[in-house]
């Protein structure tokens, strides 16, 4: 038998070695600490085929030839079946044989997903004797909202150093990965067409009037044109009119990609032209049209998407996920005031590498609108949660938190693969 022995810093490191040098069907046989890491032994699927024992064939009621036939000759079977035929060989001939064999194989998958789950239990368990400040780092961030994935990658490239050394170095990471808008000097005075774009409820119409606010501040009502495709809601566009009315700005309706080629047609004298796009379901595939319109409208159109603060990561990271098909131009985060925690919503915003150019904080036109500054929002991030809090973990329940990711992601990688 071909027993192979890795030795790795990690069982991370270890699985990987494993999978390289052995592929991804190899059994482990045993699994320990050793000095400087962890020691693995496994064997080749190859190798447990050839434990298997000869197969015994029935005699044959037809006459035997005296000369075999050379078209009869057995080819040697390919790799990928040796493990279904030793399965196939050992089981007792029956009618229910396939289904055997194939419940074998399965609860020796199962078993190899179990070991590898521990091996990656162990490993976020000894986190914090062996890695203190990287144990820090993930307490935080997780604490903060911020996603295992994020959080993971970040502990990759994390020096040396001691816990409040790492928690810096964590911090001003996320400054520099964090996007904003530098100025909105260049914004307003540049000009162009504008669309607010996401869900249902994100604030896209308030966000519209205060932005119209600031721009009618610098350039003049006479320079700005707003308009419309929330034509579903009843009276859905009778709130961004009253605002224009208040304003001093005219408000356009449009219905499909003809009425808004139309209107920038006859709005191309005005410096500025703001577009609230109709809210929908990210899962809603009507949200490809609504692009697909946009992109249609002959002059280029600049799309920001509202990111509603108060929700929960995986709900933000569907949004995105959904309206960056043709590409974002950048990203408000909305109702600020109202979020327990901002994590969620930069890690989207880090992941997806969008570019942060307003806060909104509130209803009021156009107070509640503020330019992102990556320094506030970091801090705001870590600002410290209340220990009642029924969604902050302790330390005990890192490792089984990130563990559990662990296996989630390895299954998800195994059905998508």
């Amino acid at each position: 038998m071909n027993v192979k022995r890795i030795v790795a810093k990690t069982s991370r490191e270890a699985m990987r070695q494993l999978r390289d040098a052995l592929g991804p069907d190899a059994v482990i046989l045993s699994n320990r600490a050793v000095e400087g890491g962890v020691e693995v032994l496994a064997l080749p699927a190859e190798d447990i085929a050839a434990m298997a024992p000869p197969v015994v064939e029935a005699p044959m009621s037809a006459p035997m030839r005296a000369e075999p036939v050379e078209d009869e000759r057995i080819e040697p079977e390919p790799a990928v079946t040796i493990k279904r035929r030793l399965i196939e060989r050992v089981a007792v001939p029956s009618e229910d044989s396939a289904q055997l064999a194939q419940s074998v194989i399965s609860e020796i998958k199962s078993m190899q997903m179990r070991l590898e789950s521990q091996l990656a239990d162990l490993a976020w368990r000894d986190l914090p004797g062996r890695d203190p400040s990287g144990a820090a780092v993930m307490r935080d961030m997780l604490a903060a909202g911020f996603s295992a994935t994020l959080a993971r990658e970040m502990l990759e490239t994390l020096p040396k150093g001691d816990a409040e050394q790492a928690q810096a170095w964590m911090k001003n990471t996320l400054m520099k990965r964090l996007n904003v808008m530098q100025s909105e000097t260049d914004m307003l005075d540049a000009g162009g067409v504008f669309a607010l774009m996401g869900p249902t409820g994100a604030g896209k119409t308030t966000t519209t009037a205060k932005l119209a606010a600031r721009f009618v501040v610098r350039h003049g009502a006479d320079k700005l044109a707003l308009l419309t495709t929330d034509s579903y809601r009843i009276g859905g566009h009778e709130q961004l009119r009253i605002y224009g009315k208040i304003l001093g700005v005219t408000v356009h309706a449009v219905r499909d990609a003809a009425d808004l080629r139309l209107a920038l047609s006859e709005l191309r004298n005005k410096h500025t032209v703001l577009i609230d796009t109709v809210g929908m379901s990210q899962r809603d595939q009507a949200v490809a049209e609504q692009v697909e319109m946009l992109c249609q409208a002959g002059k280029q159109i600049k799309r920001l998407l509202l990111l509603n603060a108060t929700s929960h990561g995986d709900t933000l990271n569907e949004v995105v996920q959904a309206y960056q098909a043709r590409g974002l131009d950048g990203c408000i985060l909305s109702k600020v005031d109202e979020a327990a925690s901002l994590g969620p919503a930069l890690d989207c915003a880090i992941r997806h590498e969008l570019n942060v150019h307003y806060l909104a904080t509130g209803q009021r036109v156009p107070e509640d609108l503020h330019l992102a500054n990556r320094q506030y929002l970091i801090h705001r991030a870590f600002k410290a949660r209340t220990q009642s809090s029924p969604w902050q973990l302790d330390d005990s329940e890192l490792a089984f938190a990130l563990s559990g990711t662990q296996t989630l992601h390895r299954e998800s990688a195994v059905a998508l693969g």
